[in-house]
């Protein structure tokens, strides 16, 4: 379906543009593939949607050369559209996370990344396992962001388990719910970088987003949902089961965890996340995704950091090194 729409010039602007005898609208046509109609310091602009919004790209684009240059070669015309093609083709190529709020895209910063948001997006469960600083709740989050704003899903629920890291916190002041909010303050911070407080506060009213401790997930069914089980390497065997069994019809679950920091007593069971990677290897719908030290994207001594670690396991000939992760199916 063809659609016309008008581009305003000034004096300069028009007859610079419109060059001899209208050449660069006609270089512009063919360049395009859509039809220019110059008339006074008008360019009316005819032609399929997407060719005739990048026509008025284009010429914007001409108007602020102008701006810094006198004159304009028809060589200057294809290299801006060169350079206007190639930044679209890296964008579909980074593949972005659209979310149109406090952020409007976000972008995989590493190979990894991709492949994880790629398989977010394809599998009904994927499984995000990798050191802290690797982005695996952050994009987990945005993809959730992403399908509801596509209307694919109804909401988001985020848990995690509400268990120390080495310290105990059940002396703190406060309420059930403010006693809670500590274990799922990371949530919380990946939401505000996000979303614009206004309409995050508009969903988690209307209960469109949920945030809560993986224990209140016991006997809960959960349809047209996305959700989010972070930290999963402090759930137990019994747990993990738990929630994979509240998928409901038309949901999608994301569960990320880091096996070099499990939590758990030493006399409890074994973790969940552990145990998940033998249980449900090979199985259709599922998808594993690895992140190493490579993908850190937080301060640069992160890295350092992890790296340290990961050669002291080895020498201690720790069960949960890096080196003897499984390797991505």
């Amino acid at each position: 379906m063809s659609e016309i729409k008008e581009v305003s010039l000034s004096n300069i602007e028009a007859q610079i543009i419109f060059g001899k005898q209208d050449e660069n609208l006609r270089l512009i046509e063919n360049l395009i593939d859509v039809e220019l109609f110059g008339r006074g310091n008008q360019i009316k602009i005819k032609g399929e949607k997407q060719k005739v919004e990048q026509a008025i790209l284009l010429l914007e684009k001409l108007k602020k050369y102008i701006k810094e240059n006198e004159n304009l070669e028809k060589g200057d015309i294809i290299n801006l559209l060169k350079k206007e093609k190639t930044k679209k083709q890296e964008k579909q190529e980074k593949n972005p996370i659209e979310i149109n709020s406090k952020k409007n895209f976000i972008y995989p910063k590493s190979p990894t990344q991709k492949k994880y948001i790629e398989a977010i997006r394809k599998y009904d469960l994927v499984i995000g396992i990798g050191p802290a600083g690797t982005g695996k709740t952050y994009l987990a989050v945005a993809c959730g962001i992403e399908a509801l704003k596509q209307g694919k899903y109804q909401r988001i629920i985020l848990t995690r388990p509400a268990l120390e890291a080495g310290e105990r916190l059940g002396f703190l002041p406060g309420d059930l719910e403010e006693k809670i909010k500590p274990y799922l303050q990371p949530i919380y911070d990946a939401l505000f970088d996000i979303m614009r407080y206004e309409e995050l506060k508009r969903w988690s009213e209307r209960k469109i987003i949920e945030i809560v401790p993986l224990a209140y997930m016991r006997g809960r069914t959960l349809s047209e949902a996305f959700i989010i089980l972070d930290e999963a390497q402090n759930t137990t065997f019994e747990q993990m089961k738990m929630f994979l069994t509240r998928l409901g019809v038309n949901s999608k679950a994301v569960i990320t965890g880091d096996i070099t920091q499990i939590d758990l007593p030493l006399t409890s069971q074994s973790s969940g996340l552990v145990e998940i990677q033998k249980i449900l290897s090979g199985l259709s719908g599922i998808k594993f995704i690895y992140f190493s030290h490579k993908d850190v994207v937080r301060h640069s001594l992160v890295k350092k950091i992890i790296n340290a670690y990961e050669k002291h396991y080895k020498n201690k000939s720790d069960k949960y090194q890096y080196s003897e992760l499984p390797k991505e199916k």
